[in-house]
């Protein structure tokens, strides 16, 4: 697959050109000249060194926002008018994951942070888990997980979040020589700023990451594409705070509602199974308290299982809300299904065999081979649901429950059997 990337997002300037897994070019500038005036003689000089013909690109790459409102609307109309041109599609990459994908392959927590003005950046968190042993090749030995998706947010709720997960930081973008002494006295744990070549945004990282959302089905059409602001622009939040001064009007601008209709992440009346992030774990820890109460897990479990490299835990959301959480560890193969929880009022609705069989299908992912879980005796609807994924009852244990007393059920589904 050949793809053209294009990353106008911050001051840098990149543009690449990736040809089946290999950078075959990479133009990237920082300077005084806006990207209007550099990003089309790049792609030129880029094309013309490489005997590019741009009929032979299979998909034009772009970082899809946050940032810059002036260089992601260039970036924008530059890849769309390319797309249209060659008839390819576009894969948006969100920026703050490309500027994290610089670091491919670093297992300790990854934060982007991009200057989003008025005390507050574009941020995310990230780190770089091995791969399944089956499914390792030579351009994919590691995966991406996203522990909390990107957002705007304070210098001080971002540090708040790193100290709570509690791991070596490496930090990288605008943000950080802007905020870096802020930084330094909210941080309580290690960190690290990334090296001047790999902190600030990369068109050959945009390309690489755009191979894998590629093969994942994650491109548009051209028409369909537009960037991701995350925020409204500084005009248009003027004129918001105009509207709703006193004598002004309240209801929101067509260009918010579509922010906030683009923004929300699931469908009213309808479940939708994800991996869970950071910014689940109110939601995950009051479901475990109302199902499980004492024996519930606190938020820092949650948040230490999640960010584990040997586990995968899945939530369902329902019209912005949590209504289900299962989790699982890889124990040399095992994998020990630790958390099932469902929300009251969506049961018999198919929301824990939803959950399960998308935890099973990814534990495969991570090594799993086998499956194991205990449950009450007494629970009857989740032992049905354990037995229609094929679990069978391989023993008990007496007496394992408290408040109330109950036994414990193992049951295991084994890959040959």
């Amino acid at each position: 697959m050949k793809i053209l990337a294009l990353d106008t997002s911050g001051l840098v300037g990149s543009v690449a050109v990736l040809d089946a897994g290999t950078l075959t070019a990479q133009f990237s500038i920082q300077y005084k000249t806006t990207h209007s005036e550099i990003l089309m003689p790049m792609l030129k000089d880029i094309a013309d060194k490489i005997h590019l013909d741009m009929k032979s690109v299979d998909a034009i790459a772009v970082a899809a926002g946050p940032g810059s409102f002036t260089g992601l609307r260039i970036g924008s109309a530059t890849a769309k008018g390319l797309a249209l041109a060659i008839d390819c599609p576009i894969i948006p990459v969100p920026t703050v994951d490309g500027l994290a994908y610089n670091l491919y392959g670093n297992e300790k927590i990854i934060c982007p942070m991009m200057d989003a003005r008025r005390s507050q950046v574009y941020t995310g968190i990230y780190t770089f888990v091995p791969a399944a042993t089956e499914e390792k090749n030579y351009e994919q030995a590691f995966v991406m997980r996203t522990i909390h998706e990107q957002f705007a947010t304070s210098v001080e709720d971002i540090a708040e979040r790193l100290n709570e997960i509690g791991r070596p930081v490496i930090l990288l973008g605008d943000g950080i020589p802007v905020y870096h002494d802020k930084l330094e006295s909210l941080l309580t744990v290690p960190f690290t700023v990334a090296p001047a070549h790999l902190g600030r945004q990369s068109a050959a990282s945009v390309a690489a990451l755009a191979e894998v959302l590629a093969r994942d089905g994650k491109q548009v059409p051209s028409d369909d594409f537009a960037p991701d602001y995350l925020r409204l622009s500084q005009a248009e939040r003027e004129a918001k705070e105009k509207e709703n001064a006193p004598g002004g009007e309240t209801a929101p601008s067509s260009k918010e509602a579509k922010a906030q209709k683009a923004m929300s992440r699931s469908t009213p009346g309808r479940i939708r199974v994800r991996q869970m992030t950071a910014e689940d774990i109110d939601g995950a820890f009051s479901l475990e308290q109302v199902n499980l109460g004492k024996e519930a897990w606190t938020r820092k479990q949650l948040l230490d299982a999640m960010t584990r490299d040997d586990t995968v835990y899945l939530v369902a959301e329902m019209a912005g809300r949590i209504v289900g959480l299962c989790g699982l560890q890889n124990i040399s193969g095992d994998g020990e299904i630790t958390n099932v929880s469902v929300s009251g009022d969506v049961r018999r609705q198919g929301c824990g065999y939803k959950m399960l069989r998308q935890l099973i299908e990814r534990g495969y992912g991570i090594g799993v081979k086998d499956y194991t879980l205990e449950v009450r005796a007494s629970n009857a609807p989740a032992i049905a649901l354990y037995e229609k994924l094929g679990f069978k009852s391989e023993g008990t244990r007496p007496g394992f429950y408290d408040d109330p007393k109950d036994d414990a059920i193992i049951y295991w589904k084994r890959k040959d059997s």
